[in-house]
């Protein structure tokens, strides 16, 4: 089985990446189009950054932002929708979303009720503080035991398409997703699919910056090794999607992987 590959895109101004972009929707819906030819079984549209120190979006913003840009999309192939609001999800999924994808791990009953799919993701705290000294007793432990109870509680609800994601960079160190990432097999072996975001997150540009042997850490649009590194590990230890900026060289990486 080749692991799919979702591609991102942010209609926001204050992504750590792609921020401000793709914050036109005829942009947004341009890029998400070459993403699916680039053979991203996925589009994940979000309308509001949940890098570390964000500040929170309104919902009519959010919705601003999102609805032409899904409807739109929709119309080409799959398209998830990244929010943590329940007005959101349920306007994006009756404007053709199929998936959501949940960074508070909170909208089962709003995929339950709208019959789609749901990404369960851990994350320690919320944006605006999870990076402020995240601890753990046993990160991959803690992170496991979150997952098995959301996504049960979903599959419960009704809820056919689960998905579990460990969080990299959610609330946690460089050491806490190395940890998390040598252990995935854990995750993978809760039996739900895997999808994994590692795609050009600071972790990665200071890992790049020590192999390099400088104290800078590298940018995010120069972190394309490292990313592809950590998906490769994610993929051969089980994940079943990675969530990728580059997603020609991640759909490469997978059916090598595959192969």
């Amino acid at each position: 089985m080749i692991p799919q590959v979702m591609g991102i895109v942010n209609v926001t101004p204050d992504s750590f990446s792609d921020g401000g972009l793709f914050l036109d929707a005829q942009a947004a819906v341009a890029h998400g189009r070459a993403l699916l030819a680039e053979g991203a079984s996925v589009i994940d549209v979000g309308g509001e950054s949940t890098r570390p120190g964000a500040s929170p979006v309104d919902a009519a913003e959010e919705l601003r932002r999102v609805l032409p840009v899904v409807e739109a999309l929709s119309e080409h192939g799959r398209v998830s929708i990244d929010t943590r609001k329940p007005e959101v999800a349920r306007a994006a999924v009756a404007a053709g979303a199929t998936l959501v994808n949940d960074v508070s791990a909170s909208l089962w009953p709003v995929a339950a009720d709208c019959g789609v799919g749901w990404v369960a993701m851990h994350m320690l705290g919320e944006p605006g503080t999870m990076q402020q000294e995240p601890l753990y007793d046993d990160v991959v432990g803690e992170v496991c035991a979150f997952l098995e109870a959301q996504a049960r509680q979903a599959a419960k609800a009704g809820i056919d398409e689960v998905w579990v994601d460990p969080g990299f960079g959610f609330g946690k160190t460089a050491e806490h997703n190395l940890t998390l990432m040598a252990h995935l097999d854990d995750v993978v072996a809760l039996g739900w699919p895997v999808l994994v975001g590692t795609s050009r997150k600071a972790t990665i540009g200071r890992l790049l910056a020590a192999s390099d042997g400088v104290d800078e850490i590298v940018p995010p649009d120069d972190r394309l090794a490292g990313s592809l590194a950590t998906e490769v590990w994610c993929m051969h230890r089980g994940a079943r999607m990675v969530r990728a900026h580059d997603v020609s060289a991640a759909v490469q990486a997978a059916r090598v992987v595959a192969a």
